[in-house]
């Protein structure tokens, strides 16, 4: 896809994908046993373990879990944040860290703001992925009110500009480079990475795959348990019965 499409394709996307998955097909997977934990490698720490997949996720924990999650997430969805808040640590310490879960999370990209908050999520690579990730989302109303605090005249400007110029620019308007800088990741890394036509791309691949893979996908967050998409699992109070079930806990 020329990279010119790229803002085209994603905003008609963005128009039938809210922040908001409460919807969905779901017939959970039930483990016919328990499934006792798996220890790591070594005395290793599964938490640690991170790759990316085929698919453009990146996947924490066991490669060979038994039971797989997939969250679907955008970096501008108040929803996924909320659900980072309060789902992530007890997904990864109670499930993942015991080998019995994987955890993958792949990018849907929603809006212009959402693409460079993702370029600079996974600029890094498997190794701060999930780091950056977290980091954006618990800083989410921050950054997203300095982007708001933009006159509307310049954001009008900001939206005729060539893409790679204006993922750069919403980048220092949002004061990504620093944030990223101040956490690892330099900042002539990330100017590289806000103007990787390969890495849009991607990432636009990605809502395509998401959409055509699970009809009716209802936006963000979604979760998908052993392949199935679950309906109503917005937040942890929900989603987490369905992983014990799952684990035959």
């Amino acid at each position: 896809m020329k990279l010119m499409h790229i803002l085209t394709a994603t905003v008609a996307i963005f128009a039938s994908a809210a922040c908001n998955a409460e919807k969905g097909s779901d017939s959970t997977t039930v483990s016919s046993a328990p499934i006792k934990p798996i220890a790591a490698p070594n005395g290793g720490d599964w938490s640690e373990m991170v790759s990316e997949t085929p698919e453009g996720g990146f996947v924490m924990g066991n490669p060979s879990a038994p039971v797989k999650l997939v969250e679907y997430g955008s970096m501008t969805c108040p929803h996924c944040a909320a659900f980072d808040e309060e789902g992530a640590k007890p997904l990864i310490d109670k499930y993942v860290k015991s080998g019995q879960v994987s955890f993958e999370f792949r990018n849907y990209v929603r809006d212009p703001y959402d693409i460079t908050a993702t370029l600079i999520a996974r600029c890094g690579g498997p190794t701060s992925f999930f780091g950056l990730t977290r980091g954006l989302f618990s800083e989410q109303d921050e950054w997203i009110a300095k982007l708001q605090q933009v006159p509307p005249e310049q954001q009008q400007a900001l939206m005729a500009m060539p893409p790679q110029q204006q993922f750069s620019s919403i980048a220092q308007l949002a004061g990504f480079s620093q944030w990223a800088a101040m956490r690892g990741l330099p900042s002539a890394k990330s100017a590289a990475c806000l103007a990787d036509e390969a890495a849009m791309t991607k990432l636009v691949q990605m809502n395509s795959d998401a959409t055509s893979q699970y009809p009716g996908f209802p936006g963000t967050p979604t979760f998908i348990l052993n392949g199935t998409m679950l309906e109503n699992t917005a937040n942890w109070q929900a989603l987490e019965p369905k992983l014990r079930a799952a684990v035959g806990a």
